[in-house]
This record gives C-alpha cells, sequence and structure tokens, in this order.
C-alpha cells in the first residue's frame, strides 16, 4: 500500500487573463487540445517549463481575447488541466480596485472572495456529466510563497483579507473548481483602474484599462519566473495528498447523504 506521503510530480497550470497570457514565458513549448466531458476549454494548452518545472498555460479568454468572462468554460479548463496531472493552478486576472489607497499596476494577491456571479456552474460534480456532486473547502497553501517573491522583488501590492478590496470577473467559479479538484490555487491580480466608484477620477476607458495591464506585465511575468521554480523546490506531497482525500471525502460524504435520505 503506497504511503500518505508519496512523492508526487508537479505541474503548475497558469490561467492567463488580459495582458498574462504570453506563451513566451514557457521553454521548450509544445501545444494541445483537449476534449473534457464539459466539451473543449476555448484554446490550446501550451505545455513547456519555467527553469525545469513542467507548466501548462492556457489563455482564459482564448489567445485571440474573444471570450467574455461569463462564456468561459470554467470546467472544461480546471478539468483539462486537473487531467493534465497539474498540481497547482496560479490564476492571472485583471482587476478594479475599490480603495483609495491600492492603485492601478498594483499586484494583489487575493486571500479571499465574495461571489456576485449568477448562472455559472461550480461544480465538476454537477450530476450532468458526472455521478455526484461534491463540495470542497481547501488551503491556497502556494499564495504565501507569491507574497514573499512579491515583497523581495520590490513589486508594489495588497494582501486582501476581510473587507472587499479589489472586484474581478473570473476568480469565481475558478477558484471553487481548483478546489474541488483537490489542487492547491493562488490568484494574482493586477490593477487597471479603481472600476467606476471615485470621484474626480478619470473615467474607465477601454484603451486605458488595457494599456495599463500591458505596461505593468512585466511584474506579474517576473513574479511568475520567480515565484514558481520555487514552489516547485519545496515539498508539497502531504498537503498534496491532503487536498485529494478532502476533494474525494466531500464527494463521497454527499453520495452517503444521497443514500441515507433515499433509505
Amino acid at each position: 500500500m503506497a504511503s500518505s506521503t508519496t512523492t508526487i510530480a508537479m505541474k503548475i497550470g497558469i490561467i492567463g487573463g488580459t495582458g498574462l497570457d504570453d506563451p513566451e514565458i514557457l521553454e521548450g513549448r509544445t501545444e494541445k487540445y483537449m476534449d473534457t466531458p464539459f466539451s473543449k476549454p476555448f484554446d490550446a494548452l501550451i505545455l513547456g517549463k519555467i527553469k525545469s518545472v513542467d507548466c501548462i498555460l492556457l489563455a482564459r479568454h482564448g489567445r485571440q481575447h474573444t471570450i467574455l468572462p461569463s462564456k468561459v468554460n470554467y470546467q472544461a479548463t480546471i478539468w483539462a488541466l486537473k487531467e493534465e496531472g497539474c498540481t497547482h493552478v496560479i490564476g492571472t486576472t485583471a482587476c478594479g480596485s475599490l480603495r483609495e489607497e491600492i492603485q492601478p499596476g498594483d499586484i494583489v494577491i487575493i486571500d479571499q472572495f465574495i461571489d456576485g456571479t449568477t448562472m455559472r456552474p461550480q461544480s465538476l460534480y454537477d450530476g450532468s456529466h458526472c455521478c455526484a456532486r461534491g463540495v470542497c473547502h481547501i488551503l491556497m497553501g502556494a499564495k504565501e510563497v507569491l507574497i514573499e517573491t512579491a515583497k523581495k522583488l520590490g513589486l508594489c501590492f495588497m494582501f486582501c483579507t476581510w473587507w472587499v478590496d479589489v472586484i474581478n470577473m473570473t476568480t469565481v467559479p475558478e477558484v471553487v473548481l481548483t478546489k474541488e479538484a483537490g489542487i492547491c490555487y493562488a490568484s494574482i491580480a493586477m490593477v487597471t483602474d479603481y472600476d467606476c466608484w471615485k470621484e474626480h477620477e478619470e473615467a474607465v476607458l477601454v484603451d486605458r484599462d488595457l494599456q495599463t495591464p500591458k505596461e505593468n506585465a512585466s511584474k506579474a511575468k517576473s513574479l511568475l519566473l520567480t515565484a514558481i521554480p520555487q514552489i516547485g523546490s519545496m515539498e508539497w506531497s502531504k498537503t498534496l495528498h491532503g487536498l485529494k482525500n478532502i476533494a474525494q471525502f466531500s464527494v463521497l460524504k454527499f453520495l452517503q447523504s444521497i443514500h441515507l435520505t433515499k433509505g
């Protein structure tokens, strides 16, 4: 019987958001198109390495950036990354600031979320494609590495705690689905503007909203290129086994609940 601390091969999925989906960060790139029980992701998986760490990059909105946040096939995205053996997923996203001190160009490592979405599937086990439904609450352990690395690189960022600090359109349901899949998840958000709440602030414009992440994408790339090798050098076996056990237990618990109710 395998030990609960058996070494698990590391592979990091990067979900690239607006201006943060440059495949050039990967060495030895190859493309792979996948099908899943939830249809296909909107673009190819880009397989490669960052300093010897296996990585997979997937453009959330497609490489031509044609898919609206509400139309992204999040289930297919996470299922594909899970099937390809990703142990960690780092999501990158553009966001708007809801606080004076969080300025355009800042990097935000998201810690908590409030879900304001509607009609977005938030389970890989919703009964339509799989035999069960499960809900998992799993620690986002990789975020500490991103925070410490951002500090060392001198990047400007704010750490979200209890109050609402930023707003974006893609963290949910990615965070829910990756937790349910038993995968470590962390989110890097690039502040593009003050959304529309700040008086006397220039109105949000499409060209400016896109220009800011372009000008600051080097910060996120630097963070990924520095943090990922550090994540890859750490021992995650115990954590990953725990996450997988929690995910499996959650699904089994739900099945047992159905059985007892019907009985």
